[in-house]
């Protein structure tokens, strides 16, 4: 079963549970990989969070059933929302307007269809990247608890930077650091059944009190080089999961993701994404 039809499984899985539970583990697990690393996936191909889709979704049908007749507080509940409230919240974010007004002839609400997946012919420049099997290492550094929702974390994480940056954290961090990788660290930490942490880090042998310590598994990695200001690491990030590995041969493997600051200088950055891989 190739890459395409994985995640389209996945997509099929979504529609067939709009108005149950849908399980993000499962989602991975139908794409042939975590959870966490299948939001990610999804949001680069499809420019749009995972959790915002499905909330699209489930309101376009929503916005149906209302039409047709239905009672607000059983559409509420058809979709998952505990109160009628929150589905008013819900409801207002997709369509701008309140869900007792679609009741009225004549009011324009919008629909959302389900994605499909394809892989189209793209990738004019070269991706230049090297494949590296890698011992175990610990890191050091500052954790930070992450939400199994991934669109939460795009606040929470720039923040944290900021604040280590700033407050002595990120020189402290760097008078630690005495192995490879020799680099500033954002490091994932998101096993399907374990809650999920992200480090912000250095490779070191060293265990001080008072700081957060995890090893990094053994694995193979496929290693891409970058430079320009930090949030130029997500279009290179988006380049690798929708241009590279779909083709690539490979597949996730079981280990986190690394962001690697050789240089974490805001207004241009070197680093490297290293993305763990295991042949297909």
């Amino acid at each position: 079963m190739d890459w395409v039809q994985r995640m389209n499984d996945a997509i099929d899985d979504i529609e067939a549970n709009l108005t149950g539970s849908i399980d993000y583990a499962r989602l991975g697990q139908l794409a042939g990989c975590s959870s966490y690393h299948f939001q990610r996936l999804f949001a680069y191909m499809a420019g749009v969070p995972l959790s915002e889709y499905i909330r699209r979704r489930r309101m376009s049908l929503a916005a149906v059933a209302l039409q047709n007749g239905g009672k607000i507080i059983d559409v509420a509940a058809l979709f998952g929302y505990a109160s009628p409230t929150a589905f008013n919240r819900a409801f207002q974010s997709v369509h701008g307007l309140p869900p007792s007004a679609v009741k009225r002839e004549g009011v324009p609400v919008k629909s959302f269809p389900p994605i499909s997946f394809k892989i189209t012919i793209q990738g004019v420049e070269a991706m230049q990247y090297r494949i590296e099997t890698k011992d175990a290492f610990q890191i050091v550094g500052v954790s930070v608890p992450l939400s199994k929702d991934m669109e939460e974390n795009f606040s929470t994480l720039p923040a944290k930077w900021a604040e280590v940056s700033t407050n002595g954290t990120l020189q402290a961090l760097l008078g630690m650091m005495d192995r490879q990788p020799m680099g500033v660290l954002g490091v994932n930490f998101c096993p399907n059944d374990e809650p999920w942490r992200y480090y912000i880090a250095v490779a070191s042998s060293q265990t001080p009190e008072g700081w957060a310590c995890r090893t990094v598994p053994a694995a193979t990695w496929a290693i891409f080089s970058g430079s320009g200001p930090h949030f130029s690491i997500q279009e290179l990030e988006r380049q690798i999961l929708t241009q590279w590995l779909p083709t690539s041969g490979y597949a996730y493997g079981d280990a986190p993701d690394l962001e690697v600051y050789l240089d974490p200088n805001p207004e241009n950055a070197r680093y490297e994404v290293w993305i763990p891989v295991v042949k297909k």
